[in-house]
């Protein structure tokens, strides 16, 4: 089914309850036009636009569509190695599990091979709101690149080939920069690697958010790294120095840090549901980000599948690579799920960890990951139990 735009036709939403950035309203009223949010409010203080096309949810949620902000794939095909048509079947699973906008994310990769696939991810980036009114269904929209590696920690490598792993240099982070044209709005770096200060400050201030991760620093140069401009920390607990009562590391300091965000990857497989619990009491529901570091093999059975320049074996909800988890197959609204069921926390509070807070990390809050006047209608439909009823792109897919 194609989903077309008709232009200066309002819409409007109504359901059980709408979940807002700060709370949840009761009865709502959210009409759309042309691709944005006009208004949100609720049927007893507000009424619906006379001519509007209203769309009734009965007893679901209206919430923000969900933003994946470390992502390297899923439907059969590995994002640095994808085609037009491989990524528009990665975008068209990503909506069916609610998500509107994500980050394409790249893996440690021989450098001729990371600009050509920068290219090709700054062409989509640039192209996909053209590319969302054409046939072929719903699709998800990549808003930037993260750069998950080279400029890593031998020692927290995880499954990055330790061949290509380099020292962080400004002079191939801008060839990276100009190869992406500018859409590079994540970076993972380890704090503790010669000249890391230098690389962290001079990509904060072109607005990269810079990520901690697969790092064995110590506290003291995960502070340095933060006193640099990191803000954010790559999927806590995996690949970082164990958490020490005498040295607490980068794991230490990303969760006691204010001024860092932290993802997780919350599939029950990457981090037991008791550090799950611990992450998110540690992080608070303004700190705590869901991500899926989802590969290929998202949404399809088991076998072998491609991570970057490599094969990785997968069987049931483990990927691994020479015995060592290589990304998940998670998609967010499990994840989503699977952190109320861990962390003992309610479905709103679950929900802005796949929403406003990615969207404030990636720094597309305003148009993304919140249902707010002026905001882009990228909206997902959910069961009271955060089951996904219908996904809701710029205004599309209604």
């Amino acid at each position: 089914m194609a989903y077309r735009h008709m232009p200066d036709m309002k819409t409007v939403l109504t359901a059980e309850r709408l979940f807002t950035s700060t709370g949840i309203l009761s009865a709502p009223i959210l009409v759309i036009e042309d691709g944005r949010i006009v208004s949100v409010g609720s049927r007893t203080a507000s009424e619906i636009p006379t001519g509007a096309r209203e769309v009734a949810f009965a007893d679901n949620i209206l919430a923000p569509g969900f933003v994946d902000i470390h992502i390297h794939g899923g439907a059969g095909h590995d994002v640095m190695n994808a085609d037009a048509d491989a990524l528009a079947a990665v975008e068209r699973s990503l909506a069916a599990r609610g998500v509107t906008s994500y980050f394409p994310t790249t893996v440690t990769a021989p450098l001729d091979a990371t600009y050509i696939a920068l290219e090709r991810l700054a062409a989509a980036i640039e192209t996909a709101d053209m590319r969302l009114t054409r046939n072929g269904g719903l699709r998800a929209q990549p808003l930037g690149i993260h750069l998950e590696g080279p400029f890593i920690s031998h020692a927290k490598r995880g499954v990055h080939p330790p061949q290509y792993l380099l020292e962080p240099s400004l002079e191939i982070f801008d060839r990276m920069w100009q190869a992406a044209r500018g859409s590079v709005s994540v970076m993972t770096v380890a704090p503790e690697l010669p000249n890391a200060e230098n690389l962290i400050a001079e990509a904060a201030r072109r607005g990269v958010c810079v990520s901690v991760g697969h790092s064995d620093a110590t506290a003291e140069a995960t502070l340095a790294g933060i006193s640099a401009g990191a803000r954010h920390a790559t999927h806590t607990f995996n690949a970082m120095r164990a958490l020490d009562h005498r040295e607490p590391g980068i794991a230490g300091v990303v969760l006691s840090d204010d001024r860092l965000t932290a993802e997780l990857i919350c599939d029950g497989v990457h981090v037991r549901p008791e550090l799950v619990k611990l992450w998110y009491r540690a992080k608070g529901p303004d700190h705590a980000v869901l991500v899926t570091d989802a590969i290929s093999a998202t949404g399809m059975g088991d076998g072998r599948y491609q991570l970057g320049g490599f094969e990785v074996e997968v069987r049931g909800d483990r990927c691994e690579y020479e015995g060592k988890l290589a990304g998940s197959v998670l998609a967010l609204d499990q994840a989503v799920r699977n952190v109320m069921e861990f962390a003992s926390i309610g479905l709103a509070d679950a929900v802005r960890l796949a929403t406003c807070n990615p969207a404030r990390v990636a720094g597309v809050s305003g148009r993304k990951g919140a249902l707010t006047e002026g905001a882009d209608a990228d909206i997902v439909v959910l069961s009271p139990r955060g089951d996904v009823v219908k996904t809701i792109v710029r205004g599309q897919g209604i």
